[in-house]
């Protein structure tokens, strides 16, 4: 999990998109304060954020050599300021990991359209960003593609196609140079996809690997060039490990609107969307919008807040540790090196594995008293690829076994919460469909608000 800060002059126009005229003397946060808005999402239990360093308005967050149009020209400490910088010092200060993301559509530059725009401006700005605010965990793209904008004082329409005028092989290729250790997120990856919506679900059949489509026979996938639908499920053959990411804002809207202020969504309901995107395998990308002072309105604060403790309430306690779990088969019979005693260590990428034929075992765990639940945690060792495709969980009761659930795809995180509470002192896992021998690196039983 991680958010996506979205401020600049659209908080002060009470816009989503700026048109690029925007007077920079209008940005002046009295009281911006980097560290309430890092450690706010951290008390949500997210892990990182993506600092949106220019919009679509084309208003630089940091002092660009490349366009006036940037924070050095606002009031904003007397022309001194560094909005980005201030993001990454309290990222350092408060252990959360950055990333960026800066708009390749620019509806003020008079470039935009013309190919210098790109060699120019758009792939400069991503070097500054990339090279002076690192080290990044994620740079963030997307295919925004030109329309109406200022344009330097033209006030135009320009279009571009938004699969080729970005030149995307060599744009990523700045991140890959100053930023190896970074994934890029974009419509179509290369690294990280976007799931397809902006409501913060993964499919309830979600893989992480993927096949972008290209926009003509025999080029490359391009950003800006995806079917939607599919980047909710993913494809079960597809070509790359392109796992899928899942952005909605808190609010209605990405940026601040004073108006939506009791439109902050409720811990309960992050907690839903959090069991249909991290739950589903994919990450949360939660947009947060500061207010014309710099800082969150106390009821984001305040949702954020509450959430991460139902979060931490939930999983600080695996019910199933402490069980004997009994496999119906073990790889070459070596219980030591792929018995299920793994699933319940705290590596990711021990495991239980079959002997190759075997690719419907099944597992059961005597929890040797009875114990009531209502989530159940399983995670494939990814590094072994998505391997099963559908599992069945089933608890003693009444004498006999009864189904209580069934899911597809694991991956890298299922959670399967379930409608009620389930008390019981036996739980059995059948895994009912996979191509290959299994690879399960974790079986966790959860109860919501211990």
């Amino acid at each position: 999990m991680y958010c996506i800060i979205h401020f600049g002059p659209d908080t002060y126009t009470n816009k989503e998109w700026g048109f690029g005229d925007e007077d920079p003397k209008i940005v002046n946060p009295a009281e911006f304060s980097a560290t309430q808005i890092v450690g706010a999402l951290k008390a949500g239990g997210f892990k990182g954020i993506v600092v949106v360093a220019k919009h679509h308005d084309g208003f630089c967050m940091w002092p660009t050599k490349t366009t006036e149009h940037n924070i050095s020209k606002s009031p904003y400490k007397d022309g001194k300021g560094d909005i980005v910088k201030e993001y990454k010092e309290a990222c350092d200060k408060l252990g959360i990991k950055m990333g960026v993301y800066c708009s390749p559509w620019d509806r003020n530059n008079a470039l935009y359209g013309k190919p210098e725009y790109v060699t120019e401006v758009y792939r400069k700005q991503l070097a500054e960003l990339y090279g002076n605010y690192g080290p990044l965990f994620i740079v963030w793209h997307d295919g925004a593609n030109g329309g109406d904008g200022y344009y330097g004082g033209a006030r135009e329409v320009r279009k571009i196609d938004r699969s080729t005028y970005y030149g995307w092989t060599d744009t990523w290729g700045i991140a890959r140079k100053l930023q190896p250790n970074a994934v890029i997120f974009g419509d179509v990856g290369p690294d990280v996809r976007w799931v397809g919506n902006e409501a913060g679900h993964a499919g309830e059949t979600c893989w992480a690997t993927y096949t972008p489509h290209a926009p003509e026979e025999g080029k490359e996938p391009g950003n800006g060039f995806t079917k939607d639908s599919e980047g909710t499920e993913g494809h079960r053959d597809g070509k790359y490990w392109m796992p899928a990411e899942c952005d909605v804002p808190l609010r209605p809207g990405w940026f601040y609107h004073q108006d939506q202020d009791d439109k902050v969504k409720s811990p309960d309901s992050l907690l839903n969307l959090y069991y249909k995107s991290v739950g589903h395998g994919a990450c949360l990308d939660l947009g947060l919008s500061p207010d014309k002072r710099g800082l969150l309105n106390d009821n984001d604060v305040n949702s954020l807040k509450e959430f991460g403790k139902k979060l931490k309430q939930t999983f600080s306690v695996n019910l199933a540790k402490g069980a004997t779990l009994k496999a119906s088969n073990i790889r070459g019979g070596n219980a030591a090196k792929f018995g299920p005693a793994h699933l319940l260590d705290n590596d990711r990428y021990s495991y239980w594995a079959t002997d190759d034929k075997v690719k419907t075992p099944e597992l059961v765990l005597d929890l040797h008293k009875k114990k009531s639940f209502n989530v159940i945690r399983l995670r494939e060792n990814i590094k072994l690829g998505q391997r099963i495709d559908e599992v069945a969980v089933d608890a003693w009761k009444d004498g006999k076994w009864q189904q209580i659930a069934t899911v597809t795809s694991i991956g890298g995180n299922r959670l399967i919460r379930l409608p009620e509470n389930i008390t019981t002192n036996k739980v059995r896992l059948r895994i009912t469909k996979a191509p290959v021998c299994i690879a399960l690196s974790d079986f966790g039983l959860y109860k919501e608000g211990i």
